[in-house]
This record gives structure tokens, C-alpha cells and sequence, in this order.
């Protein structure tokens, strides 16, 4: 293991955005597959399957399609994006490198702009991707960004405070792509549930303080 996290060290040094983007690239293939087997178990225990179903099919085309979100979006723009975050805080905003105020800037900035932007760019990527019309994908956006956002938007501040805090700018991509092996897994889960009624749930959450806005 010691040996490669050295490998992976020197390749970061040598080839920084090549590595972060193959890192990427793979971590959200296996978060898929997570998501698949997930998504088929559940099926498995509510007895949502058909008997010739009911084994593990994994759908390899939809692994490549989320792994070229990562080679494509994640890897490169996340790379680009920490590295100015960073540089932006520090020296535009002359705040103190760990400081309270630099840890949260950082993760109100990353959180308001670059959290859902992933967001819509995954749910756009993948529905395109599936051959959908341009209609049927925003459907499917407006279907699935705001619960993900909701849901997302309670585990990814607490993740980014230890990152901005404690993780070095290089390493930082490395240390969400971690927890975007379970992030893609819950995105992609997310996708494959269509019109569940917990999303419609919090789909009209929504809409309900837009008539409470009219009718005030």
C-alpha cells in the first residue's frame, strides 16, 4: 500500500491533471457498479423483479458512460477548481490559509457554485447519454437535482470542512474522489429511481413555497 501511495505521489507530481483525471475517471465506474448492485438488490428483496431478473446483470455500457463523467467533468474541472479556489482565498481574498474564515469560505463557495453545477451536469450528462430528448432530460433534472441537492447538501459541507482544513491543495481531489466512490454510487442510485415517492416528496417541497410566495 505504502508503495503505491508513492507511485500515485510521484505520478501526481510528473503528470498532476493526467492522474487526477484517470483517478476520476475509474472511481466513478466503480462507484456505478456499487450503484447497480445496489439498486438490483433492493429490487431482489421487495420482489420488484421478474424471475428472469432476478440475477446480477451489471449494465457495462452505463459504467463506461458514468466513467467518462469522470475522465470528462470530474477529474479536469475538479483539478482546475481547487487549485484557483485555493489560490483566490489566499491571494484575492488575503484571508489566512486555515483559518476559520478561509475553511469556510472555502466551502461556502464550493457548496454554492460547484456542488450543483456537478450536480446538474451528471443528471444532463447521463440522460443525454440514455438517448433522451431534450424535453425528457429536463424533466429528469427536475426530477432528480433537488432531492439530490437536498440529501447531498447535508453530508458535503461536514467532508469539505476536514478537506479545506487538513488536506494539502494536491491531495484534495484525491480526497473527494474517495468520497465520490460513495458519491457516485448515491448519484447514479439516485438516477436509477425514477419517479420514487420520496423524491416527489421532496420535489414538492419546492413548488409549495412558491404558491405560499403567491398567495402572500
Amino acid at each position: 500500500m505504502l508503495r503505491l501511495w508513492r507511485w500515485y505521489q510521484n505520478c501526481l507530481a510528473i503528470h498532476p491533471v493526467k492522474t487526477q483525471v484517470i483517478s476520476s475517471g475509474l472511481i466513478w465506474g466503480f462507484g456505478d457498479i456499487a450503484a447497480q448492485t445496489i439498486t438490483h438488490s433492493t429490487a431482489k428483496k421487495h420482489r420488484h423483479l421478474q424471475e428472469e431478473d432476478k440475477e446480477l446483470k451489471i449494465n457495462w455500457k452505463r459504467v463506461a458512460t458514468t466513467s467518462l463523467f469522470g475522465f470528462g467533468f470530474v477529474g479536469p474541472v475538479g483539478h482546475y477548481w481547487y487549485e484557483g479556489l485555493d489560490r483566490y482565498i489566499r491571494l484575492r481574498l488575503c484571508l489566512q490559509p486555515n483559518s476559520f474564515r478561509f475553511v469556510a469560505t472555502k466551502v461556502a463557495i464550493d457548496g454554492f457554485i460547484f456542488g450543483p453545477l456537478d450536480l446538474l451536469v451528471f443528471f444532463t450528462y447521463m440522460g443525454f447519454s440514455a438517448g433522451k430528448s431534450f424535453p425528457q432530460v429536463k424533466e429528469n433534472v427536475k426530477r432528480d437535482f433537488v432531492p439530490a441537492l437536498i440529501l447531498e447538501g447535508g453530508v458535503w459541507p461536514i467532508v469539505q470542512v476536514a478537506n479545506f482544513r487538513y488536506i494539502p491543495v494536491r491531495y484534495q481531489l484525491l480526497y473527494v474522489n474517495v468520497f465520490c466512490l460513495l458519491d457516485s454510487c448515491f448519484l447514479s442510485w439516485i438516477e436509477q429511481q425514477e419517479d420514487a415517492p420520496w423524491k416527489q416528496w421532496l420535489n414538492s417541497l419546492l413548488p409549495s413555497k412558491e404558491k405560499r410566495g403567491q398567495g402572500g
